[in-house]
């Protein structure tokens, strides 16, 4: 290419400098409602808005039981992201609502990402949230509000693992929060209520994860649970001996169990542990283990 005076040879220009593409921020909605249909719990409402899907209505166990899996196509949750999930349980139906694989929150780019849970259940209906481990990517902002309704007689089991940083890939939670609030009633009282927020420079206090990068919680709402089934958690956790601190309190008609430790894959054995003594008390059903868990 023959050169024009006075202008600069093409082939030595700089290039033009690189703009950054940001993420447009998703806003997603789910909303999910479950009724008994003749001894069949049925899907009968299916809304969603963004990428946020549930898959079709699976039964591994009971007719009467219907389990959901909630996808979220995009794999992750960067800054700014804001996804809301709602799901009503008709009186006397039983659903179980799980997710494919890890939830997957990234850095916050400036911005806050946001989670809502909103779940409800009738009469002598029975509601399981139990989704698949939370991963905080260092430098990721988020907020989590989860807010359960249950009628006088109706039962809940809700789960989470939260793991910060990527600890087998060599990457620590070393900067960002994560802010939580939980309520749940029953019968139209406030049986639990927790909030907090978790700071990346002083998670590693003894008032916060004592240096830990995962922990657990699995809360039981029901009629049935008394200090046998107390003894009983305690003990088959225990004889799990996992690499962490564990443990489990009864108020009434509350039953929370707590784990702290360095391993997510620890966490899903005690927690399945848990799930599979409070579940037949509490559900009224024996715990068959999800498919999509062992995937």
């Amino acid at each position: 290419m023959k050169r024009i005076p006075g202008h600069p040879d093409p082939a030595s220009a700089a290039p033009a400098p690189r703009v950054e593409q940001r993420h447009a921020p998703d806003h997603a909605r789910l909303s999910l409602g479950f009724a008994d249909d003749a001894g069949t719990t049925r899907l009968v409402r299916r809304q969603h808005f963004g990428p946020l899907r549930v898959q079709k209505p699976l039964y591994p166990e009971h007719p009467s039981i219907c389990h959901a899996i909630i996808v979220h196509p995009p794999g992750g949750i960067v800054g700014g992201d804001q996804l809301a999930i709602d799901a009503e349980v008709e009186s006397g139906a039983h659903a179980l609502l799980t997710t494919p694989g890890a939830g997957k929150w990234y850095r916050a780019n400036g911005s806050v990402s946001r989670q809502t849970i909103n779940l409800k259940a009738g009469a002598g209906a029975t509601l399981e949230w139990l989704p698949q481990e939370t991963i905080f990517f260092d430098a990721a902002d988020v907020r989590m509000e989860h807010t359960v309704e249950l009628a006088a007689d109706a039962a809940y089991l809700g789960a989470e693992i939260l793991c910060f940083g990527r600890t087998a890939s060599g990457e620590s939670f070393n900067s960002g929060a994560v802010g939580q609030r939980t309520a749940i009633r029953r019968g139209g009282k406030l049986l639990w209520f927790e909030q907090g927020k978790l700071q990346a420079e002083a998670m590693r206090g003894p008032l916060a994860l004592d240096g830990n990068t995962v922990c657990a919680t699995l809360i039981a709402v029901g009629d049935g649970m008394d200090s046998a089934l107390l003894a009983t958690l305690r003990e088959r956790i225990d004889a799990l001996k996992p690499e962490g601190r564990s443990g489990a309190t009864l108020m009434k008609q509350v039953l929370v169990a707590r784990y702290l430790g360095q391993s997510s894959q620890a966490a899903r054995q005690w927690l399945h542990a848990a799930w599979q003594v409070l579940r037949p008390a509490v559900a009224k059903h024996e715990a068959a283990i999800p498919r999509i868990w062992n995937t």
